[in-house]
């Protein structure tokens, strides 16, 4: 793995509010070395946006703007599914 890669993943594991540190630490380990260019660039906007935020698009709590509305954010949504899944009534 790159460098560059090397610190997102450090990054996405250290945000500083558990349950994002959860969904992308993960989402890193098992993703981030197969991620094109163009996703890890998506991937690393999405490590710079506010954690509430990102916990809101992931959970599907509030629609993300269109910047952050990309392929990467629809997989590790779609990665956050897979380990915790939904309980509708």
């Amino acid at each position: 793995m790159d460098d560059r890669r090397k610190k997102l993943k450090f990054r996405a594991w250290r945000r500083g509010f558990r349950e994002i540190d959860l969904i992308l630490g993960n989402f890193a380990d098992r993703h981030l070395a197969t991620l094109t260019e163009t996703q890890v660039d998506e991937f690393e906007r999405l490590l710079d946006a506010p954690d509430q935020d990102v916990y809101a698009w992931i959970t599907d709590q509030a629609r993300a703007p269109s910047e952050y509305d990309t392929q990467t954010l629809a997989l590790v949504c779609a990665f956050r599914s897979e380990i915790i899944p939904r309980h509708d009534a």
